[in-house]
């Protein structure tokens, strides 16, 4: 069995997962002769319908193809995104954690490049061999320094194949390492020194960088003027509204439910239960006008499917296939509180003050979630 097949993956590559999708847009595109950059699998149009999905299905030998929205946020944002990757700076994402930043560095490397694999996750002990490239010493010491012998690291495999190179948490790389990347978004090139006069390595077309960078990190390894001069940035923004977020929560939870075979439908009250939850809390005032003590930790979308997804599949191994809200509940304290105890009693207070209110007024599931709320004690 292949690898890559969905069915022995955990997690399958954006190019594996959307394959049909990507196979159909990329054929429409070639016959309606779409300008696109040299070495892109597509054109920008047929990016952003990757991404942000079509309207109506697109026709392809007389079938129809619905194109899913993938990326719910900015639509300008993501058109911007794929404009400047076409140029050649850089793209920088940063945003608080849980945007959705490298969900869209994916989405845009598998359909630009077809490949969203190629990525440096940056870490402190990110080095640079790591992020250029590196040798293999067996050979190193029996033929000395040789194209055969060199180990090519994410960046040197994006200029020799000319596809993107995604740099994850790039604040998070000690300075040094990051300023290793200035000569190559300024002058396309990479020396390898031991290599002589064969050593210089000129980027193809369609090589670029995605860099993504929390804001929560600023500070840890600042980036340098000049390194930050070689990028266009992009503020991605969290979800603003509750209705989106409930739409995210219910489209992030099936995909992760089919992915992991869980045969358990998405209850739509219950995501929309915890969307105002996390709204309200990351924005510290209630659909009711209440002011709100805001947590200190991450109140991010991406932490509320978490809770959903966990609550989900205590409900389908341990429950009868329904989902518990005090279970919920539980599963919002751990997620909430893992980084500031104090941040409990802001949920508390919360709960004893808009849940509070919204149980005695709505009732039904708003009374059971304020029921749940002896799991904050």
């Amino acid at each position: 069995m292949n690898a890559l097949d969905p069915l022995c993956t955990i997690k399958p590559p954006v190019e594996v997962r959307c394959r049909e999708e990507l196979e159909v847009l990329r054929k429409i595109d070639e016959e309606q002769g779409n300008k696109r950059p040299d070495n892109w699998q597509m054109s920008p149009r047929a990016v952003r319908t990757f991404i942000l999905g079509s309207e109506k299905p697109v026709e392809y030998q007389g079938n129809k193809y619905q194109i899913r929205k993938k990326y719910f946020g900015n639509d300008a944002l993501v058109e911007r995104s794929i404009v400047t990757l076409a140029g050649n700076r850089g793209l920088m994402l940063v945003g608080e954690p849980g945007t959705a930043k490298t969900m869209l560095s994916e989405l845009l490397s598998a359909a630009i490049s077809g490949n969203s694999k190629n990525t440096i996750q940056g870490t402190a002990g990110t080095t640079e061999d790591m992020i250029k490239y590196s040798w293999n010493y067996a050979l190193l010491l029996a033929k000395g320094p040789s194209r055969e012998a060199l180990v090519p690291a994410p960046l040197y495999v994006g200029m020799e194949k000319g596809i993107l190179t995604r740099f994850e948490e790039i604040t998070r790389t000690p300075a040094e390492i990051q300023d290793s990347l200035i000569s190559v978004l300024s002058d396309k090139v990479l020396n390898v020194p031991e290599l002589g006069d064969d050593g210089f390595l000129f980027a193809r077309p369609g090589f670029n960088v995605i860099g993504t960078a929390n804001t929560r990190d600023k500070g840890v390894n600042e980036m340098s003027s000049a390194l930050k001069r070689r990028f266009n940035f992009e503020t991605v923004m969290p979800v603003n509204k509750v209705s989106l977020e409930k739409q995210i929560i219910l489209s992030e939870v099936s995909m992760l439910a089919q992915e992991s075979h869980v045969d358990m439908p998405v209850d739509e009250d219950v995501a929309e239960l915890l969307a105002a939850t996390y709204h309200e809390l990351r924005e510290g005032v209630s659909s009711y006008g209440h002011r709100i003590d805001k947590p200190n930790a991450v109140m991010s979308t991406a932490e509320a499917v978490s809770v959903y997804y966990q609550t989900m599949l205590t409900g389908y191994y341990y429950g009868d296939g329904h989902l518990d809200v005090e279970c919920l509940v539980q599963n919002l304290v751990g997620a909430i509180s893992k980084e500031d105890k104090d941040d409990l009693e802001k949920v508390k207070g919360y709960f004893n003050t808009v849940i509070r209110d919204k149980s005695s007024k709505e009732g039904g599931l708003w009374k059971q979630y304020y029921e749940a709320r002896k799991w904050l004690r």
